[in-house]
């Protein structure tokens, strides 16, 4: 049966709540051994960076692996943007448009906004998301490509995974 509608909506707001609630473990479970996280650059002309290889990223995972690794340094503070105390995280996802669906795969859009609240400070960040998702052997949508258009660039602090 195709990928439903619902069932990309509620895969998506799952991966959301873990980064809320701070279960890295289960947020990883979202992601395929070979998926691509990647939250390209605006370059001083205000185009954004088009190839992770030979221009600036605000984050890069060519595999999974490399998300495994920034989560590992969050839960063991080792990480710059992650020190004491916590950031509390809101994640909210609308405009949620379905590109195409199969049984095996679904191409995905979305606008999302997150509220991060850090020493007594509220930070808002928001943009769009453009999401390869795909079947895994256990029957689960899982995270083949990830890329995240942060559209306010201009942060005064080291960007995290949780922010986007």
């Amino acid at each position: 049966m195709t990928i439903s509608y619902d069932e990309i909506r509620d895969f998506l707001h799952s991966e959301q709540r873990a980064l809320d609630d701070k279960d890295y473990d289960h947020w990883l479970e979202h992601y395929d051994k070979n998926s691509e996280f990647w939250a390209p650059c605006w370059d001083v002309d205000g185009e954004l960076t088009v190839d992770p290889q030979s221009e600036m990223s605000l984050l890069y995972y060519d595999k999974r692996d490399g998300i495994e690794d920034r989560v590992f340094r969050i839960q063991t503070e080792r990480s710059s943007a992650s020190s004491l105390p916590e950031p509390r995280t809101q994640h909210m996802l609308s405009n949620l448009e379905v590109f195409s669906a199969s049984v095996d795969d679904a191409e995905v859009r979305y606008s999302w906004m997150t509220n991060s609240v850090r020493y007594n400070k509220v930070d808002t960040y928001f943009g769009t998301a453009f999401v390869t998702l795909i079947r895994g052997e256990d029957g689960k949508l899982k995270i083949k490509r990830k890329k995240v258009v942060l559209k306010n660039d201009r942060i005064h602090q080291v960007l995290d995974i949780y922010h986007l």
